[in-house]
Formats: C-alpha cells, structure tokens, sequence
C-alpha cells in the first residue's frame, strides 16, 4: 500500500487533540514521515469507565505524567468509595478542575494504585490543602476548561482557570518535563504533594523523604502500601529557575522524632521526612515568565533517578524533548498503516494502537539497575526489564499483538517475567505484577500463555527450557487459589475455593499452553501430563444444563444456579454464558458438547439477542449497559473471543456480521469511545486485530481467526524487514460479509491464517460483499 497520508518535504508537523480543533498542528520536527499522530486522541477512554488518561508520555514509558481531576479516597466511613473507581487512571472528562500533575498511571485498569509525585503550580496565597472538587477555590486545586485543554501523544496542555497558568507536559521513558508560564508575581508557587496518590487510604503512605541539595534540585523517595504492597519510587526534581524560599508541612504526628526537635523544620530546612508531607516551592516571576521542571523516577535510588535524568533531558528544551517524544512515537505507529472507509476510524484505529503501548512499562535505570520482586537491587543482562502485567487481561490479544509488530519488546517482557520467578519465594510466574510487587489480582497463571504464544511463534529470544520449568512450576503452587484441589480432583470446588468454574477453566487452558510448550521442547512426560489437565473443563461441565457449573469437594453439582448472574455462581466478572464457552484449546469438543454444531450456533445467537436483566449487572463496576450487546459483553474480557466462535460451524459468516457490528458500535471517536476498562490495552489490542480481519482466539496456537476488516487497506511492517500488504475489494459499511481470501494470489480455503503466512510478507486479499 502506497502511503496516502501526506507527506511534508525537509519537517513533519505534529498535532494535538483539543476540544476544538482535530489538527491543532503546533510542532516540528527534521524529518520525512508521514504524520500518524495526528489520528490519536488520547481523549478516547477518558470518560465514563474506559479509565485511560490524557497526559504525556513516550511508548512503554515508565513516566505517565497526567492531570489529576479529582481526589476519591478508597474508603469513606470506614467503607469501600464506590467513586474512587472513576478515578482509577486519575482523569474523568466531565470534570472541570485539575489537582494537579502526577508522574505515574495505570492505562484503563479495573483497580489502582500508583499517581505518584504530585506537582502542582499556584500563585497567591499558599494554599497547602487540595480542597473540595464542588467547592473552588477550597484548595490549590483549579478549574479549567476543555476548550483550553489539549493533548497528543507525549504531549499534554492547559490553562489552569483559578492562577491563569498555562501548564505543558511532556516525558521521556524515565523523565517528567513541565513547563509552566506564570502571571507577574512575587508569590508563585510550586507544590509537589508526596501525599496524593490514586485509590488513596488512611494507611497507604509509609513514608516520604525529601533532600534539598541546592536551590534548584531536590531528591527523595516515597514508599506506599497499597495494590503494591511493598512500592519505593524515587526520584529528583529540578527546576529550570533558582526558588527564593521552600518549606513543607507535615500532617502527621510522629510518636517519636529524636533530637530533630532542635530545629524548625517547617521552613528552608533542608531535609524533609514524613508519612504524609507536602512540599512548597516559592518564586517571583514576571509576566509570561517560564518555570520548567524535570522530574526524574528510578525504582533503584536518587543517584539512579540522577542518571536517567542525565542521559534523557541533560538540558532544558522542552520543544525538542516534546518533538523526541512525538517521533517516538510516530515511529511506533507506523509499524501499521492503514486507509479506513471514514475519517474517524483511522482515529480510533491509531488511537487503539497508541493504547496498546502503554503498558507493560519499562521499569530499569539506563545503567540497567532495577529493583526486583525480592525488593533487591539487579541488573538486567540480556534485556530491557518491564513491569505492569495485567495478565488476565493482556494475554488474550495484547501480547499476541506484540508477537507481531513487537516481538523483541515482547520477549523482554517475558524475560522480565522469567526475573520474575527467579525472585519469587513462590516459585512462580506473574499473576499481576507491578512496581516490583505482586499483587494476586485475578486469576489463573497467564504468563504460561504469554509465553507459549511467543513459542508457537518462533519468537524465542529466551531460555525456552528454564520458561518450560518456571510454568511447571507455577502451575504445581498447590496454595495458590485452589491449585492442589485442582490438581488432586481435576477441578476446583466451589466449597473450597470461590470462581470455582472460571479458575478450572482458565487452568485447564493454561495447562494446554503448558503442554504445547513441552512438545516444542520435546519433553513428552510434561506434554502428557499437561494435556491430561488440559481436558479439566469437562469435568465442570453439566451435560444436563449444558453450562459449566460449579461443583461441590464430594463431587455433587451446586443446586441452586443461575447461568445469568455474574455473583456467587463460581464465576469472576462473568456468568455462565460467557465462561460456558471458554474452552479455546478444544472449540471442536465444546461443540460436541453443546449438542453439535445446529445447537451451537443457537447458542451464540441467544447470547447476542437476549434481554438481561438489570439485576445481574447492577452490582458490577467492570460490566455496564455500555459495553452489552444482549447477554454478550465486549466491555470484559472473558468473552472477547466468542463472536470468532461460528468460525467453528457452518456458519462463519456470522463472525463477520458480529464483529463489524461491535466495531461499530462498541468503539468511537470522542472520549466515551472505549466501553468498558481498556484493561492495560486488551480492549484496544481486540479492535486493532479486528480492524485488520483475523484475531488469536487460541493464544499458544500460531493461529489467527478469521473476521471481517474494517479498514480498507493496510501495511504492517514486521521486525525481519518484510511487509504484509492488506487489501479489499468491494469494501463498505454495509459490505461486511468475506466472499474469498486471497494469500500471496492463492485462494485460502479455511478460517484462519497462520502466524508464518503473516510474517512472511505478501498480500493478503478479502473480497468482501453484502450476502453472505
């Protein structure tokens, strides 16, 4: 495909997303490429439950430095907020005041942590409280409005209503860049709040340091106690301006503070240290004048925090730092170019892409040092460390994803994940790890998948043998999460272990990854074993109710069942429809099951059209009306892979029809565009597969499942320098039906494509019409 964005001779023009303009076309940089960045609004997601945020940062960037909107403790009275969900990524758009700007984030997750290093600038009088949302001017938060907001990738701008301060924001991997330009003053003010935090309570900060080596540079460390249970971040800030005063306050009462009762440590103390502080920075400026701040992060230490700032922003122009950061990742978008029917669905292509890197992030120092699960300091040789798997999540699409446009990243990630269980007292893999923690959300032990996936793809940049036996391993936890039940009985019983059903489920797909991996290793006492637990799922299945059912330890079926409900039925984030049909290493046996293929179909038709009633989802934060078609939920994770499933039966047409429908419907332009969590990038990785017309369905197969494309045209530019050119013929919106398959100009007579046949380059052809 001939490249039809334009191209700009001798400089590319790079673009943000504001409230009132697409192209508000502002930065330059020396190069020849066409602009893709134009086509990302980092706005998608951000109202409503999609939970992305806006602000700046660069692909797989460990600084995520965006605009907080609101502060929602987790608890109220003694109970769970309810409001602090909204608030998982810091940003919702109907808001109207900013609190401030903090260094790290989550990117469309279902629970929190992090929003460290709030910094926050101001003028007037010192207000060292953030205030009230509902209340203005309570606090040194602002108000602000959209149609003065702008963002882009690493880019991020605002006017803050309340001090008439125009806030810039832009990053490196490892380095926050402010730019702020102050009214005349002589009491501006910058506030960095070492309180602050996402899914804040009363017991989250452990403690806070700060030193003050000069008068512009200041270093500390904060650790917290929250989803991360064990989480240091340190970090130094410099200012591009010498500050005439400092101080801090501390709200907390130490039952014991040593001989520094001898000093007044309130104001121009050089030495900070708390469980809850917040520090303040004092300037005079004078009209238009510019305060710029870098804020660098290490999980290591202050001199590592030093070093990164050193080698990313050894200086101050922000300009240049901004256009890096924008080429960075323009380059990264490239890897897929595609032509779509309308303007906005290249806007929401590009900005699924965009979403689909921002985590996992890297989590070293640039000497290499990080910090690890044992919470000691190691040096990663071989590879770059990554950090943020949301597992559940991400294996389903993400990482497969990343097997095809970033399959040298991805096998980072995986030796990330292989440091990981090194570290690990347990002896196992990633269930959900961030900051050097592990944090147990979830279920089942998904690394094995990522892993098998990379195999079953000949990327295998890894001691394969050592990745065989730490999903061994894993897999053999017995006090892991009903583990040694499942491994004695051959499922997990409701009695002993909640999510009964979606924990044998997953396990038992697990295991099928397990036993693939084997065989790639020529092991074949694993590869038995393995896929003997890999048929697991039939023994929670009810050939009478034809559902997977929990069953009780003494063997008997749970009675009272409800195949809808998603509570209390042995299911997580789902109900017995959708885990029903997760059997994604044997689709051809779960037909059996379900009575042949007819009764199949019948099946998956009812999940599209049948009314569910607003009991079985009110209580549930992850699944809305917003992201339901029927009793399907594209919103989660659990069914992303059922509308692939009539590819299974004699009517694959159906797949074409539903899936275009969701892209339709399910995904938009504007900042309610996302319908459900992004997840770490999940939903969006879903829609970029699907816009190019084949999804994995079985990850740790090296097959992909035919769809129908959105776009009308695509390159995809792969890592051993080939290029897969995807066309239509007869593309529309109402052309949603797949008549044939051209593959390099030979007919492809199945349903799906293979990992080789992707990565080999050539043209790939989909004749699409409105019949089916």
């Amino acid at each position: 495909m001939k490249a039809k964005l334009r191209l700009i001779p001798l400089f590319l023009l790079f673009s943000t997303i504001s409230a009132n303009s697409q192209h508000d076309q502002k930065n330059i940089i020396s190069m020849e490429l066409p602009d893709y960045i134009q086509f990302v609004n980092p706005f998608i997601g951000t109202k409503n439950m999609g939970h992305t945020f806006p602000g700046a940062t660069v692909p797989f960037g460990m600084v995520q430095l965006s605009p907080e909107t609101n502060f929602e403790p987790m608890h109220t009275e003694g109970k769970y907020n309810p409001e602090t969900y909204r608030y998982c990524s810091g940003y919702q758009y109907s808001d109207s005041t900013i609190f401030g700007f903090s260094h790290t984030h989550f990117s469309g997750t279902g629970h929190s942590d992090l929003g460290d290093f709030l910094v926050m600038p101001t003028v007037g009088k010192l207000k060292l409280e953030p205030g009230d949302a509902a209340l203005p001017k309570s606090g040194y938060h602002s108000g602000f409005s959209h149609a003065n907001e702008s963002a882009g990738p690493a880019y991020y701008s605002v006017l803050l209503d309340d001090y008439n301060i125009r806030a810039e924001l832009t990053a490196t991997e490892r380095v926050g860049f402010h730019r702020y330009t102050f009214p005349k003053t002589d009491s501006a003010h910058i506030i960095l709040d070492l309180m602050a935090g996402i899914y804040q309570h009363a017991d989250k900060n452990v403690w806070s340091f700060v030193r003050i080596e000069n008068d512009s540079t200041v270093t500390g460390y904060r650790q917290t106690n929250g989803w991360a249970r064990t989480r240091t971040v340190y970090f130094v800030m410099q200012f591009s301006k010498k500050f005439k005063s400092y101080g801090h306050q501390k709200y907390n009462k130490p039952l014991y503070n040593g001989f520094y009762r001898k000093f007044n440590e309130s104001g121009n103390f050089p030495e900070m240290a708390g469980k809850e502080i917040r520090v303040f920075f004092n300037f005079d400026t004078e009209e238009d004048e510019q305060i710029l701040v870098r804020f660098a992060l290490s999980g290591v230490s202050t001199e590592g925090a030093m070093k990164n700032m050193q080698t990313e922003i050894p200086h101050w122009d922000f300009d240049l730092i901004r256009n890096e950061s924008q080429r960075k990742w323009n380059t990264e978008l490239a890897k897929i170019e595609v032509e779509t029917i309308k303007p906005e669905e290249k806007t929401i292509f590009y900005t699924a892409l965009y979403h689909t890197m921002l985590s996992p992030v890297i989590f070293e120092d640039v000497d290499g040092n990080y910090r690890g699960l044992d919470q000691n300091i190691h040096q990663s040789e071989g590879f770059s460390n990554y950090t943020i798997f949301s597992l559940w999540d991400t294996f389903r699409a993400l990482h497969p994803l990343f097997n095809l446009i970033q399959p040298a990243r991805n096998s980072d990630m995986i030796q990330s994940m292989l440091a990981h269980y090194d570290q690990s007292v347990h002896k196992m893999l990633p269930v959900w790890s961030h900051y050097a923690n592990e944090n147990w959300c979830m279920i089942g032990y998904h690394s094995v998948s990522v892993i098998a996936d990379a195999m079953a793809k000949g990327n295998t940049g890894f001691d394969t043998k050592r990745a065989l036996l730490a999903s061994v391993n894993t897999s053999r936890c017995s006090y892991f999460d009903g583990i040694g039940e499942y491994m004695k009985r051959g499922y997990v019983p409701e009695d002993m272990s909640a999510n009964s059903v979606s924990k044998t489920l997953e396990y038992a797909y697990d295991d099928w990854c397990i036993a693939e991996m084997a065989k790639k290793e020529s092991d074949s006492v694993i590869a038995g074993e393995y896929e003997k637990r890999a048929v697991s799922f039939e023994n929670v299945f009810d050939p009478g109710f034809r559902f997977m059912k929990p069953k009780l330890s003494n063997g008997d079926w749970v009675m009272t069942f409800d195949p809808l409900d998603t509570h209390g039925q042995g299911f997580i984030e789902g109900n017995a429809w959708t885990y029903s049909l997760f059997v994604p290493q044997n689709i051809d046996r779960l037909i059996g099951m379900n009575g042949g293929n007819n009764k199949f179909i019948a099946h998956l038709d009812s999940i599209f059209t049948m009314k569910l009633d607003d009991k079985y989802i009110e209580k549930n934060e992850d699944i809305t009306r917003d992201g339901m078609i029927g009793n399907y939920v594209q919103g989660n994770e659990p069914g992303h892979h059922i509308p692939y499933l009539y590819n299974w039966t004699t009517k694959p047409w159906k797949t074409q029809e539903r899936v275009r429908m969701i892209m339709a419907t399910m995904y938009g332009s504007k900042e309610d565009g996302l319908c459900g969590n992004d997840d770490a990038g999940q939903m969006s990785a879903w829609y970029v597969f699907s816009a190019l017309g084949f999804y994995p369905v079985c990850p740790g197969s090296n097959q992909y499942v035919i769809g129908s494309p959105m776009v009308k045209e695509a390159l995809l530019h792969f890592e051993n320098g080939k290029s897969l050119k995807i066309s239509t013929v007869n593309q529309g919106q109402e052309n949603v039906y797949v008549r044939k398959i051209l593959l390099n100009g030979k007919q492809l007579h199945r349903n799906y494509l293979l990992h080789e046949e992707l990565t080999g380059g050539g043209e790939l052809v989909y004749y699409m019409g409105k019949n089916h």
